[in-house]
């Protein structure tokens, strides 16, 4: 048999991608010590897609989204845990958005972003998508234009150069941009959306999951204390899967949010 495919693709900057190599390797040697089999070297490079990868049979481990575990593979993954960043205002577990602007606009409130460009890094986004659109829903706003960036930091720049009015970032994408990307600086926070279940690991081998979740939060705690800071985790906990089921998702941007 060959190896089964690991991956971390969330938060995985290449400034981050030693500790995130490291974090597997010792996740790596824990399950080959569990006894479990055909564990893989190395962090597979995801090639067909993040959503097609997701739904790989011979998923040992990866981190989805919120978004795309509750619309997509809630019937075909388990949970292994869900990582604790100790975000300020977030339950244990849990994160939201950074609604972002740059900070020399003068408007000051969400609600005075009527008509303004929104950039959004993915469809099936929780952070950049889902949570931004039901603030501005529930502000009762259209936005003038969505435009698609690829990426949280891809979001924040066009905001920052002119190419958006607001965009929804991660907060921990964000706190990673804020301490490695000088250019931040220009940007600030209008308003957070409400704290949603954090991005979980899963695997498509439901009988091991509780053994993948010993490994892994055993890789994390023995992490040299360098590395665990710049991944700013602070544990795995247990988020139940019904929490991410219930999330309000937005209407159709066709049919609510968006001007013609």
């Amino acid at each position: 048999m060959t190896d089964l495919v690991a991956a971390f693709p969330m938060y995985n900057r290449p400034e981050l991608r030693v500790a995130f190599d490291m974090l597997w390797e010792g996740t790596r040697n824990n399950l080959r010590a569990a006894g479990v089999q055909d564990v893989p070297d190395c962090l597979t490079v995801v090639e067909e897609g993040l959503l097609t990868f997701w739904q790989r049979p011979d998923l040992l481990l990866s981190q989805t989204c919120g978004f795309p575990y509750r619309h997509f593979l809630k019937d075909s993954v388990a949970l292994v845990g869900t990582p604790d960043f100790g975000l300020e205002g977030c339950p244990p577990g849990y994160y939201r958005s950074a609604l972002v602007v740059r900070r020399d606009d003068p408007r000051e409130t969400l609600a005075e972003f009527q008509g303004a460009t929104l950039a959004v890094n993915d469809l099936h986004s929780q952070s950049g998508y889902a949570a931004p659109l039901v603030a501005i829903e529930q502000a009762g706003l259209r936005m003038g234009a969505i435009r698609m960036s690829g990426a949280h930091v891809a979001s924040a720049r066009m905001v920052a150069v002119g190419d958006a009015d607001i965009a929804g970032l991660d907060a921990v994408s964000w706190r990673h941009m804020l301490r490695l990307d000088a250019w931040t600086c220009g940007l600030r926070v209008i308003d957070w959306t409400p704290p949603t279940p954090g991005l979980p690991y899963i695997t498509a081998f439901a009988p091991l999951a509780v053994t993948i979740t010993a490994c892994l939060a055993e890789a994390l705690r023995t992490l040299p204390p360098t590395l665990r800071d710049d991944l700013t985790m602070k544990g795995l906990v247990a988020v139940d899967r019904r929490d991410y089921l219930i999330v309000a998702d937005p209407e159709a941007p066709e049919k609510a949010l968006f001007r013609t």
